[in-house]
């Protein structure tokens, strides 16, 4: 860390989370976890890493600690991984204790470092390793990885390198997930559209008014659903901004949400609600997805899983709707690595997430959570172009992906950044602020937020 900006003072001041709001963490439905298989041979090709001996004395195994963050059958299907890890193998004892959310991992994380007493390894959302990173709390990866001969060119690159900072890796990818439009074939098909998604926002502006169903002015069933700030509305919203050509901010951290095209995006989004009245506002999106009250939305590839098993319509699902171009965001979380333990434990970390991500148990991941595969072996295995051609849902995802772009610097790399841009757009939708207003004051509040991470990236990254 550099001159003016100390460890302890980064975990205060950019990692401070004070009266933030709860949140749920991304696509916290999930299928059904099957029982842990058999254990996984130990080759990096496989299930797991071929690490180097972690035992430093006959019979005795290097016991870690791993702080996870998925609820329901997400979280059941994790949990089932960290058994088959534990049965795979006789030199690491890996300690599962689920944290909350993404958000409430990140503060339990933070008051631990300070206390010394954080895990040596966590999953960590897109939205919150950067913080670590900037804490000089996470250990640089790439040697760990090169001694447990993982091959990182077999990640998924858009979703390997959002981990990368000035050439080492920080944040290994596992729960990755793109936003989807998804719908509802039943009511699609009644309401006599073509079975597919909308090429464009224009066009399904010419669908929605048939998909809608009034009592009175009240709406009973909505074309499109939009969340709210704690359903991570401006990670979904972050495409549309690109899709109507503007966007959050630039890399270097100039705040963009002022610009008109930006606005114009938060107008459209104003307008589907409050004047053109064929979308709702939820704050339980995905059930009411599920339940019928909105035809459409767009939702995490992570969702999926729980809205196959919950449903009792048909899926159908697209790539995000076009505007100007095309825009989708990358989002999830990823496995990080935190620094002060012993050698060994580090080394018993990584062979925890070589396991994690392998191309196998990716595999498996994926198939019970609706998660990307985020191994190319995986997602060109047999095994998963079998599953593609049963659930072809799912392979959407996969095939949007290379059209994919990590996220702006003003959601991601801010504190707060998420909250602040989706309480925006709250103001838009539900009390029916002028865009150019609301955007305005997310602009300066983002920029302020913003100046103390560019003042420690600085001291970090020079």
């Amino acid at each position: 860390m550099g001159k003016n900006v100390s460890r302890r003072q980064v975990l205060k001041g950019g990692l401070g989370v004070a009266g933030m709001l709860a949140l749920t963490a991304c696509g916290s439905s999930s299928p059904e976890a099957p029982a842990a298989s058999s254990a996984a041979t130990s080759s990096a090709g496989s299930s797991g890493a071929t690490a180097v001996p972690l035992v430093t004395e006959p019979g005795s195994k290097v016991k870690i600690t791993y702080w996870g963050s998925f609820t329901g059958k997400n979280g059941e299907t994790e949990k089932a991984l960290v058994d088959k890890f534990n049965s795979s193998q006789q030199d690491v004892t890996l300690d599962y204790q689920f944290q909350g959310s993404y958000e409430e991992t990140a503060q339990k994380l933070t008051a631990a470092l300070q206390s010394k007493t954080a895990p040596e390894v966590s999953l960590l959302s897109d939205v919150w390793w950067f913080k670590f990173y900037l804490a000089q709390a996470l250990q640089p990866l790439d040697d760990l990885l090169a001694t447990a001969k993982i091959d990182k060119a077999d990640y998924v690159d858009v979703l390997f390198n959002e981990g990368v900072r000035k050439g080492a890796s920080y944040w290994v990818p596992m729960a990755r997930s793109t936003p989807l439009f998804y719908y509802n074939k039943a009511l699609w098909a009644e309401a006599g559209l073509p079975d597919r998604g909308p090429e464009t926002w224009d066009e399904f502006a010419e669908w929605a008014p048939k998909l809608v169903k009034k009592e009175g002015s009240t709406i009973k069933q909505a074309a499109f659903i939009h969340p709210g700030a704690a359903g991570y509305i401006a990670w979904l919203f972050q495409g549309v901004a690109w899709q109507f050509g503007g966007g959050y901010s630039t890399p270097d951290f100039k705040m963009t949400m002022s610009d008109p095209k930006t606005v114009a995006a938060g107008q459209f989004y104003g307008d589907s609600v409050n004047k053109d009245a064929w979308a709702i506002y939820s704050t339980q999106e995905v059930q009411d997805f599920i339940n019928g009250v909105g035809a459409s939305a767009m939702l995490s590839t992570g969702s999926m899983g729980g809205i196959l098993t919950d449903a009792k319509f048909e899926l159908g699902t697209a790539f995000l709707p076009k505007k100007e171009q095309f825009g989708c965001c990358t989002g999830g979380a990823g496995l990080a690595i935190l620094k002060g333990a012993a050698a060994e434990k580090q080394q018993a970390a990584m062979q925890w997430i070589a396991f994690a991500t392998s191309p196998e148990n990716t595999t498996f991941w994926s198939k019970n959570t609706g998660y990307m595969p985020v191994r190319k072996s995986a997602a060109e295995s047999a095994e998963m172009q079998d599953y593609f051609k049963e659930r072809p849902t799912f392979k959407t995802a996969v095939d949007q992906l290379p059209q994919t772009k990590p996220q702006d610097a003003a959601r991601v790399f801010v504190p707060n950044g998420d909250l602040i841009i989706g309480k925006g757009l709250e103001q838009i939708i539900v009390n029916k602020q002028d865009p150019q207003a609301a955007f305005d004051a997310v602009n300066k509040e983002l920029e302020t937020a913003a100046a103390p991470v560019v003042a420690s990236l600085k001291a970090v990254e020079g």
